[in-house]
Order: structure tokens, then C-alpha cells, then sequence
């Protein structure tokens, strides 16, 4: 099958009866997609995971930022050797699809950064300009929180690397709460999968309680009132996959003088693989990368439909999504398309399209 934008029926996954009408009256997938959506590689590498996760559009350049895979077969990254972030400028992708109505392959070009950034696996911005890395670490050096320019020299700041002096295990994602210049990130506190760390004894065993398995991706909804962690914890990585864990997108209500998470529930399970990175649109959908391709939910969590993209392999599982025009909390900037002006898909009204990572490939919807 070739990757396309799928339609779910929630009368597929939801044994309601046949009298039952609520969901019949929800907002359908093609208020998300457009009437003739397309997906389409604007870059590729089938020899090179060169696009795993942390996608930061940068409007002033007009590039979009990005690492390569941690590890894996096709990511040559590990104990001896470090991830690459690279850019791919946006300005070649529209004047090539303006050429063509097939696929096109952008050169990107990796950046030269400093050793102190190790393992890139998520990332957000801009952030007062710059690029919010954070680090896995490699070997003995510990996870991080850095700040990048995204402009040559690119220099980098380390703004955090422990915990009351205790090194992270593994830092995963990061994104700013709406309103104000707070950073929130994920750390994987169990062992398991990317807990190298602990597992060969070179960092502390994790202390603090955890509500999460594995805590992945983080976004926020674009009032900052609500924000989403994904849950990994059916896939173990090394230690292989669990099916009785998690592979689950929780939401939290936001307090509003602490910033603390309240009143957790389960917002969405996903059906296929894991769901990894995620974003949101001011509609209220939820984005997240999973086995497939990146599955949508409604705000209600509600899975209305896919962008898919034939990947079902654990080395394959879609990892991130996102916009030109991401807010900082992680959010697209609108919805609704103008049918007809682009020969893709839109998801906001400025006529941007949706984009996808996926290791050897970076897909535009």
C-alpha cells in the first residue's frame, strides 16, 4: 500500500451499537487533510537514519533542524560514535515541489556542533532565537539540556546536566509552556529502553517515583491549560517489546500558579506501535508519530484518522511530526485549508503543510 492519508470510521474502533449516533456527528478527518491530501519524500537517505526526531522550523532562515537516529542499525551512533543534527532549507523543498508533482530528494546539510552536545533526541524553539536540544549523553557524558544558535558558528550552551547533582538517565523531549519561558522534559526513570546508563553502571539508579514507564513526548495545548506525555512502555528497546505496558498519550490539567500536572487520565492508546513525538492544533487534534505512520485524535481522543506512510517495523516506527508554523508549545498554528491552492495537503490556513520524520526519510503531507 502506498503512504496516503487514511480516514478512520470511529464506529470501527468503538462497540457502541447500532442505534448509537455521538459519533457520527464529529468533525471528520478531511477538515484535517483537505479533499485530495497527498504525501510526498522531500528527502532521503535509505542508507542513513539521518531524520529520527527534534524537528525546529526556524522562520527567519526558513530551515527546519533535525537529529539523526540514536542508535538502531542505520543510525552508526552509540558508545564510540555521536548522532548528527542537520537542516534541510524549505525554500529548496517549495521550489522543487513546485517542479514536479513526484517525490524530490533536498540535499541537507549536517551542522558542526561542539562535543557537549551528545545524542540529540528532542528538541524544541525557537527559543529566544535559538535551538532547545536535549541529550541522551554518550558513554560517560551525561544527558543534557543545551541551547544551540542555529546561525553559524554554532555555538552551544549546556544549560542543565543533573538533578541536585545526580546525572538524568536519559533525556527524550522538551517542550515550553505557552506564556512563559518554563521548560518541561522528559526523562526515562525506569530501566529499559535508552536506560543504558544505569543497565551498564556508569549512572545512578533512578530515585524518583514515576507515574510514567517510559515518559516520551511532551506538548501542551496552545492556552497551556492542558498538556500530553506519551508513554513508550511497551517498547523495550534491547530488552524487546511487553504488550502488557503502555503504549498510551496521557493528559494533565495544568495548575496555573504551580505548573504542576493534575488530574492525570488515559487521552488515547495507540494501535499500532508506539506513540513517540507529538504536537497539537489550535482545533484541539493531537498529532503523535506511531507504528504506521502519525495517527490523529480528536480533543476528545478520538482517532479520526492517519498519515500513512507502510511502516510497521520496530526500526521503522514514525517518530516526529510538525508544521512551519509550531508554536513553541508544539502547537500548529491552524486548520481549516483552502481546498484546491496547494497540490498537498494544509493544515493551517496559511497554506503550511504537515512534515514527518522517519529515519531515511522526511515526508511532507
Amino acid at each position: 500500500m502506498l503512504p496516503g492519508a487514511v480516514y478512520i470510521d470511529p464506529l470501527m474502533y468503538n462497540v457502541v451499537g447500532a442505534n448509537y449516533t455521538e459519533w457520527r456527528n464529529l468533525s471528520t478527518f478531511l477538515e484535517v487533510t483537505g479533499p485530495s491530501a497527498t504525501i510526498r519524500s522531500i528527502a532521503s537517505n535509505p542508507g542513513f537514519a539521518f531524520a529520527h526526531e527534534a524537528p525546529i522550523y526556524v522562520p527567519d532562515l526558513n530551515v527546519v533542524f533535525f537529529t539523526s537516529h540514536d542508535g538502531g542499525p542505520l543510525g552508526y551512533s552509540g558508545w564510540y560514535n555521536n548522532s548528527v543534527v542537520s537542516m534541510i532549507n524549505m525554500t529548496e523543498v517549495d521550489m522543487a515541489l513546485a517542479s514536479t508533482i513526484g517525490d524530490v530528494n533536498i540535499q541537507v546539510q549536517t551542522l558542526n556542533l561542539p562535543d557537549t552536545v551528545q545524542i540529540v533526541n528532542g528538541g524544541t524553539g525557537p527559543y529566544k532565537g535559538d535551538l532547545l536540544l536535549v541529550t541522551s549523553g554518550r558513554a560517560l557524558l551525561p544527558p543534557s539540556i543545551v541551547r544551540v544558535n542555529p546561525s553559524p558558528p554554532y555555538n552551544a550552551t549546556v544549560l542543565l546536566d543533573n538533578f541536585l547533582g545526580r546525572q538524568f538517565n536519559s533525556l527524550n523531549d522538551i517542550k515550553i509552556l505557552p506564556g512563559t519561558d518554563i521548560m518541561f522534559f522528559t526523562d526515562l526513570t525506569e530501566p529499559g529502553f535508552l536506560s543504558y546508563g544505569w543497565l551498564n553502571g556508569f549512572r545512578p539508579e533512578p530515585m524518583l517515583p514515576s507515574q510514567f514507564v517510559h515518559p516520551n513526548g511532551i506538548a501542551f495545548t496552545p492556552d497551556g491549560k492542558s498538556a500530553f506525555i506519551t508513554d513508550t512502555g511497551v517498547s523495550g528497546g534491547f530488552l524487546g517489546t511487553n504488550q502488557t505496558l503502555p503504549a498510551t498519550i496521557y493528559q494533565f490539567d495544568v495548575d496555573p500558579r504551580t505548573q504542576s500536572f493534575m488530574n492525570r487520565r488515559v487521552f488515547a492508546y495507540s494501535d499500532s506501535g508506539i506513540p513517540d513525538g507529538i504536537q497539537l492544533d489550535t482545533m484541539g487534534n493531537v498529532y503523535s508519530g506511531c507504528g504506521e505512520g502519525t495517527h490523529v485524535w480528536n480533543a476528545e481522543g478520538t482517532l479520526i484518522g492517519k498519515f500513512y506512510l507502510n511502516s510497521t517495523t520496530a526500526q521503522n516506527d514514525l517518530h516526529e511530526v510538525w508544521s512551519r508554523y509550531f508554536g513553541r508549545g508544539g502547537n500548529i498554528s491552524g486548520k481549516h485549508p483552502s481546498s484546491g491552492i496547494e497540490p498537498y495537503h494544509n493544515v493551517d490556513s496559511l497554506g503550511n503543510p504537515l512534515y514527518i520524520t522517519l529515519h531515511t526519510n522526511i515526508y511532507i503531507a
